[in-house]
């Protein structure tokens, strides 16, 4: 019997070393702005998200990965990486600690949808989540940092998107007036935003249907109902952003697709996509550590999906698979103590080598070795034994010789520069 991964999940296999390179980015990147990582366990309490997403969102209603285990606990496996961190922050007692608290996380999220290209039911995202500071230099501090990780995988025609969705006060005059307007325009919406009218009618503005487009065309921003200090948060950002030099535009109506979302909200994008196009997003949830049971916390974060990075990395950069740089052949078994003697000694210093585990013929080793694509063939020979050398095949460009023991980091290395 053969078995097959589920549908919507998948293998990572030949682009793993696109994967490394994305991640080695983002520990370099996000640590030198002081973010440690955090890992969260992939199943949790069901209520954690219900709590943070909010039930009447597609993610809940339509898409969670929501179960009783053995015990009849209601369980979840996340759907996103927000929710586990909060939780986590506020179990630890993080809050005691001196602010701000950053963190970074990059890992697998599950939500049942039909799986297409660039999503998946089991897909990985990289995220970042920062607790502790209300201003708006952390807001465009973390755009600023998205903006250099992005640029440095060489990804291009960024645009970079940002809207305020106001604080629990002013949003809840603006749900009004929205849920008025569009009261005269239900007959219009798709069957999913007449649903979304009755429960959360700002979630009718993230749709991508052409008739809802067309219904709201002249509908009223939330932008113009912001009270003082969410307006002045808001210019201050884009104060910030003007004297970091990022290019923006203010899109009043990006919402994001979760409920606890405030004030800022961003994101960005690529025409390197196609209709899919979103590659970051993220804003602040000031609200919700307090809704957790925790202190009062602004908080601000983002996340990114790996699988858009996979496909965009993938014509934009040239990173390749690690290989052995050396492969070590030996004749006969009499001469294996002496072949792994050397094996282990260049693997201690940091050079990657392979070698048969099975007694075969020189040319069957050498053929593994050009099928390896190692650069260097180091050959141990009875005769060259009693010389005290190894004979060497630079398997580029040809070249041959002998060097002792002590030669061979030498040469390996002068060889591996020079290709």
């Amino acid at each position: 019997m053969r078995f097959s991964s589920l549908r919507g999940m998948q293998d990572i296999i030949e682009e793993i070393h696109l994967w490394q390179h994305i991640e080695n980015n983002v520990r370099e990147i996000f640590e030198n702005y002081n973010f440690q990582e955090i890992r969260t366990p992939i199943l949790e309490k069901a209520e954690i998200f219900l709590r943070s997403i909010g039930e009447n969102t597609d993610i809940v209603e339509k898409e969670m990965y929501i179960f009783n285990d053995k015990k009849g606990r209601t369980v979840a496996l996340r759907p996103e990486g927000t929710a586990s961190v909060v939780r986590a922050y506020i179990q630890h007692g993080l809050f005691n600690n001196p602010a701000p608290q950053k963190f970074y996380y990059i890992g697998p999220m599950f939500r049942y949808e039909r799986p297409q290209k660039g999503r998946l039911r089991q897909f990985h995202q990289i995220g970042v989540e920062c607790f502790g500071v209300s201003s708006s230099f952390i807001d465009a501090e973390l755009i600023y940092m998205l903006k250099i990780f992005l640029e440095k995988l060489k990804i291009k025609n960024l645009a970079y998107e940002i809207n305020s969705l106001g604080c629990k006060e002013c949003r809840a005059q603006y749900r009004k007036i929205l849920f008025n307007f569009l009261s005269n325009r239900v007959s219009r919406l798709c069957d999913d935003c007449k649903r979304r009218f009755e429960r959360n009618p700002l979630r009718v503005l993230d749709c991508k249907v052409e008739s809802c487009k067309e219904a709201l065309k002249d509908i009223p921003l939330i932008l113009e109902f912001l009270c003082s200090d969410c307006k002045a948060h808001f210019l201050s950002l884009q104060k910030e952003l003007d004297e970091m030099g990022i290019s923006y535009t203010v899109n009043p109506k990006i919402v994001r697709g979760l409920d606890y979302y405030t004030r800022t909200v961003f994101e960005v994008t690529t025409t390197m996509l196609g209709a899919q196009n979103a590659v970051a997003a993220g804003g602040r949830y000031d609200d919700l550590v307090e809704s957790f049971g925790g202190p009062p916390t602004p908080a601000i974060g983002f996340a990114i999906g790996i699988e858009r990075l996979i496909e965009l990395c993938s014509t934009t950069l040239t990173v390749n698979p690690k290989r052995p740089i050396v492969y070590v052949a030996y004749l006969g078994n009499d001469l294996r103590t002496e072949a792994k003697k050397v094996v282990n000694f260049l693997r201690e210093n940091n050079i990657p080598t392979e070698i048969s585990y099975e007694e075969t013929s020189l040319k069957s080793q050498m053929r593994k070795a050009d099928k390896f694509g190692v650069k260097i063939v180091i050959i141990i020979g009875e005769d060259e034994i009693k010389k005290g050398v190894y004979k060497w095949k630079n398997m580029q460009t040809g070249l041959q010789g002998e060097c002792s023991f002590q030669e061979l980091i030498d040469l390996i290395r002068r060889h591996n520069d020079q290709s």
